[in-house]
Formats: structure tokens, sequence, C-alpha cells
């Protein structure tokens, strides 16, 4: 798989990478429709693609939809590229895999980043603000028995994440978890997360793939 960096896109950082691995291990094909949420540079949707799934990408930059085309291109795969805020371009659409590497540091600020880099990985004070609604909206976008990937970080919380998918009617648990120390972004911000009583002992975090699934078709 190759991706070509475009400037002004946020690259796949490590945890996308561990968020691939855990959707190649659904099982992906013609028939599974995927959708990638906060795609970036395409990297997930490009993998769901090349495993024979019809994929469609969603972010808010138009940088971000040139590099989607770009990097299916590059692969010699299709994808449906919609530029827009979360479910909206999709609204009465379900799938059967949803996967999302959304923006999750916790910021000091209330105010979202409307451009730049800061706008693909800032997500307010608790690092929910994308986080909650995902959680929120989800269940109304998925199939019966359908799949949500969503990765963040422990500093984001981890049981309120469960507890709000559960909440939707979902069945919610982390599969992967990874802990280490702080990136450059969070380790800037360590003295005002150590203060909100957000770090690991350490000053660590574990980045967390949740894995849930909606509830079964009735009868």
């Amino acid at each position: 798989m190759r991706l070509l960096p475009l400037p002004g896109v946020f690259q796949p950082p490590s945890d996308s990478y561990m968020l691939a691995d855990r959707l190649r291990r659904e099982r992906l094909g013609p028939g599974v429709s995927v959708l990638d949420l906060c795609t970036g540079s395409g990297h997930l949707a490009v993998v769901a693609a090349l495993a024979g799934a019809p994929a469609v990408a969603i972010d808010v930059s138009r940088r971000a939809m040139l590099s989607v085309r770009l990097n299916a291109a590059l692969n010699g795969v299709r994808v449906t590229a919609r530029r827009g805020d979360l479910f909206g371009p999709v609204a009465g659409r379900r799938f059967d895999v949803i996967v999302s590497n959304p923006p999750y540091l916790p910021h000091p600020s209330e105010e979202l980043p409307q451009r730049g880099l800061a706008r693909a990985v800032d997500a307010g004070p608790r690092g929910r603000a994308f986080i909650d609604r995902i959680c929120a909206e989800v269940g109304a976008h998925l199939t019966p028995g359908g799949v949500l990937l969503l990765v963040h970080s422990s500093v984001c919380g981890e049981r309120e994440t469960i507890d709000a998918l559960s909440a939707q009617g979902l069945h919610a648990e982390v599969v992967f978890r990874h802990r280490g120390p702080l990136g450059p972004r969070l380790l800037a911000r360590a003295d005002w997360l150590r203060a909100q009583g957000l770090l690991l002992p350490g000053d660590e975090e574990d980045v967390i793939v949740v894995r849930a699934i909606g509830a079964p078709q009735a009868g």
C-alpha cells in the first residue's frame, strides 16, 4: 500500500496503522460497505477498498478529499470521497463497518480549530468533541450487526466511550491497547493534562481501539 503525502493533510500517525490492522480483521469484501469518518489521507478507506469493500470517506477538509482521490488512484482502487461534517454527507445511509480516527487531543480552548493541522487533532478540553458525537449518532448509521471501530487516547476517557456506545444499544469493548509515552503534541501540554488528572502514572497514555457491534436484525 502506498500513500502520497499531500501538504496540509494530516498523514497517518501510528494510531491509524493500529486501527488499520483491526479493520483488516473484519470480514471485508465486495458485499461489505465501509465508512471512514475523519478520513484525512484516506488511509483507512483505501485499506477497505483493497480488500474489495465499497468504501466512502468523509472529511471536512477540501485537501483531504483530494488526498483520498489521489491515494485511491495510486493503489488502483475506487473510494467515494464526500466532504462534510461527520455523518452529514451520508444522512439516511447505513454501513456494515464504520471506522474512525477522529481528532481527539484535549486542548485548553473550548473553540475548535477551523483550519490547519490543528483541526485534524484538537478536540476541546476533554478531547471528546467528535468522539461524543460519533457515539451518539453511529447507531443510526450501522446495519443490523454492523461494527464500529474507533481509536482514541485514554486521556479522553475510555469508560466514557464504552458507556456512551452502550447507551445507544451497542455492545462495546476495547479490543486493542498500547501504552507508551506521550506524543509531542500532548507532551507540550503535559502540565495542563496533569492538572486535569488526565494522565496515567508516569505521564503515559493508552492508545485504544474500541469495537462496538450494533443490535442484530430483529426476528
